[in-house]
């Protein structure tokens, strides 16, 4: 892959000028097809199990995922460029710290 390429460039900064939610969610419908999303959430989700360390075989049934697709996330997972890790560790450190918000503002 080549990070390099004029084209691969500004997708990349494409995705980082997105604001919101919404807006994201529109900018990955109209690029890809919903096989598409549905197969990338599948293989997100599947990291996020392989980060709890849930079995293969668990994984595979809950995701509809072949046993190569869920070794091959778990390969870029623990030996890719560290790009699972980084978005799981900001998205669960959001979980906790609106975890702890509630606590904190929540009425006894």
């Amino acid at each position: 892959m080549n990070w390099k390429d004029q084209k691969n460039q500004k997708l990349v900064e494409a995705i980082l000028s997105l604001e919101t939610f919404e807006e994201t969610r529109a900018f990955l419908r109209d690029l890809l097809t919903e096989s598409e999303i549905t197969e990338f959430a599948k293989r997100f989700q599947a990291a996020e199990m392989l980060s709890r360390k849930i079995p293969y075989s668990t994984i595979e049934d809950e995701t509809g995922l072949s046993s190569t697709t869920v070794a091959r996330v778990a390969k870029w997972l623990n030996n890719g460029m560290s790009g699972y890790k980084s978005i799981l560790n900001k998205m669960n450190h959001h979980h906790l710290s609106s975890e702890v918000k509630k606590g904190l503002f929540s009425s006894s």
